[in-house]
């Protein structure tokens, strides 16, 4: 198997509990980003992983596949890299089950991106086009080299806006890591940035590792508040 997809599905959620389940627009989240992943020429295997029953029997009867994992796992990746201990592939996948937007366009660039021998993990980059966006600290900041090749994430507006006309770039959707880079980074303690910003990107450019961006044109809406579903709803309808 060259591709494997994970969703991390964690049923605990500090502004959204049972986020994954929550109905949107009538059809529970997870089931709603399990779809578009579907659609992924590049993906042979999708897993949600979950630490709740309740996720992994909607999941099932809706003919998805799942890996019950370890509720004390401390982050989406460390999650996702548990499965894939457990799942030989060469390309793994970290699909956020917050994204119902995400598709084919976000996730294949990916596929091929990591696919280069220069890649250990790669991820998406957006313009951000709301200014209200740069001062949120829900939203990752990002700067990357000519070669696009990540420089910091920052939950802080980063350039500084010394000057006007700064271009602002933000981290949306999946990310794509080699199998053994990511078990890896598993392995590896969390590193003070990462503590500080509390950001795992943060984890691998601290212990010297190059992160490569993609950029995309097409926003997506990440699903953390009622708020969100109601933009989302109003979105497709």
């Amino acid at each position: 198997m060259n591709t494997l997809a994970v969703i991390p599905a964690r049923y605990a959620s500090t502004r959204l509990p049972g986020k994954p389940l929550i109905p949107v627009a009538g059809v529970p989240l997870v089931l709603r980003v399990l779809e578009q992943v579907r659609k992924c020429d590049s993906v042979d295997r999708i897993i949600v992983a979950t630490d709740d029953n309740r996720i992994a029997d909607v999941v099932e009867n809706a003919g998805g596949e799942t890996l019950l994992t370890p509720s004390e796992l401390p982050s989406g990746g460390d999650r996702v890299a548990w499965v894939s201990e457990r799942i030989p592939s060469k390309i793994v996948l970290n699909i956020q089950v917050d994204d119902p937007l995400v598709g084919p366009d976000m996730i294949d660039p990916l596929v091929a991106a990591i696919s280069d021998e220069g890649a250990a993990l790669a991820l998406l980059a957006k313009r951000i086009e709301n200014e209200r966006e740069i001062e949120s600290p829900n939203i990752v900041k990002m700067v990357f080299d000519k070669n696009q090749r990540a420089l910091y994430f920052s939950r802080s507006p980063i350039p500084y806006p010394r000057t006007p006309g700064a271009a602002y770039y933000k981290h949306i959707g999946p990310y794509a890591w080699k199998r053994e880079f990511l078990l890896q980074f598993s392995s590896w303690s969390q590193t003070p940035l990462e503590t500080a910003e509390s950001l795992e990107m943060l984890r691998v450019l601290e212990n010297g590792y190059p992160i490569r961006c993609i950029p995309v044109a097409r926003d997506t809406i990440e699903i953390d508040t009622p708020e969100d579903v109601a933009a989302f709803e109003a979105l497709i309808a």
